[in-house]
């Protein structure tokens, strides 16, 4: 199958398959970009071009595959994609086919069977509305959160839409219900055009759930992946520098010793007044020196005496 190219002109693009020019819309992309490609298009109204091709060419080629490489998915594009997508489905289609719906079926009160489809319909949208407010408050929120470089802990269940497959069968199974129960006296264009429809947004939903689950949900977990990755150098940074820090910084025994040496005692009275072995004083003025990168005994003085460890009046000058 041969892919569209950024080169290749949006009109053309467009003009191939006619479902693509929803999703130009949801990229924020409007009419009137004459003979421009794909990638000036994209350019002019700030749109990820890699983003935006993939999504296309997974639409061209039957959105039915995963994709092999995520690379270039930009997850912010995609999010922002979603967005437009649910609005489109709760704001504008599904109202839509409602109000014709109205108009093609009766709905006296003799005739139930209209009556329960329109309820059947009217359950189906709630189902998608509330599966769809979820994910604008769950897990789109989750991945701001991760777009803005947080790593937090949500669990597997709440990345994945896990209900699409119920609400994908539901509005074939209200054309099947039409097709075999709607008793039709005559006729009935407004009600065959309602049917056509409904066939094109269960398509359109159909899509919009695999770009969920093939392209958003891996580029979130790729993302997770390396937020989390990021946040843990980090972690392991500032634990490095917090050790040497703590390398740096004397310990109170050592800080015993620096006062001892600034009152002028040999090694062997600092031991007397501490109750160490000559050794282990040795050993706490070679650690005094590597921290403080100060060698000569009136050098450690001076240090104490800045550091208030001892008084003038104390220091054997």
């Amino acid at each position: 199958m041969e892919y569209y190219k950024s080169s290749d002109k949006l009109s053309h693009v467009i003009a191939n398959d006619y479902r693509l020019l929803q999703v130009m819309s949801r990229f924020g992309i409007s009419l009137g970009f004459g003979d421009k490609t794909i990638s000036e298009v994209c350019h002019k109204c700030n749109v990820h071009n890699e983003t935006f091709l993939t999504i296309l060419n997974y639409i061209k080629s039957g959105a039915e595959d995963k994709l092999q490489n995520i690379d270039n998915i930009n997850v912010g594009a995609v999010l922002g994609y979603l967005k437009k997508t649910h609005l489109y489905f709760l704001d504008f289609l599904f109202p839509n086919i409602r109000f014709h719906l109205l108009n093609a079926i009766d709905c006296s009160v003799k005739n139930e069977i209209a009556f329960l489809v329109l309820k059947f319909y009217d359950e189906f949208v709630e189902e998608v509305k509330t599966h769809m407010e979820y994910e604008e408050t769950t897990v789109f929120e989750y991945v701001n959160k991760l777009i803005d470089g947080e790593a937090i802990t949500i669990e597997r269940n709440h990345l994945l839409s896990r209900n699409h497959d119920k609400i994908e069968g539901k509005l074939k199974e209200l054309t099947n219900l039409f097709m075999q129960y709607y008793p039709q006296k005559e006729n009935n264009e407004k009600l065959n055009a309602v049917i056509i429809s409904i066939y094109q947004a269960e398509e359109d939903l159909t899509i919009h759930c695999l770009v969920e689950d093939n392209i958003f949900a891996p580029a979130v977990r790729k993302l997770e992946h390396n937020t989390k990755k990021e946040v843990m150098n980090q972690d392991f940074q500032d634990q490095e520098k917090d050790s040497a820090i703590s390398d740096m910084q004397l310990s109170d025994r050592e800080k015993e010793v620096v006062v001892c040496v600034a009152k002028g005692m040999s090694n062997k009275e600092i031991a007397e007044c501490l109750f160490l072995s000559v050794n282990t004083v040795t050993t706490h003025r070679r650690n005094i020196a590597r921290k403080l990168q100060i060698h000569s005994p009136a050098g450690i003085t001076i240090y104490a005496i800045v550091n208030k460890l001892v008084s003038i009046e104390e220091v054997n000058i």
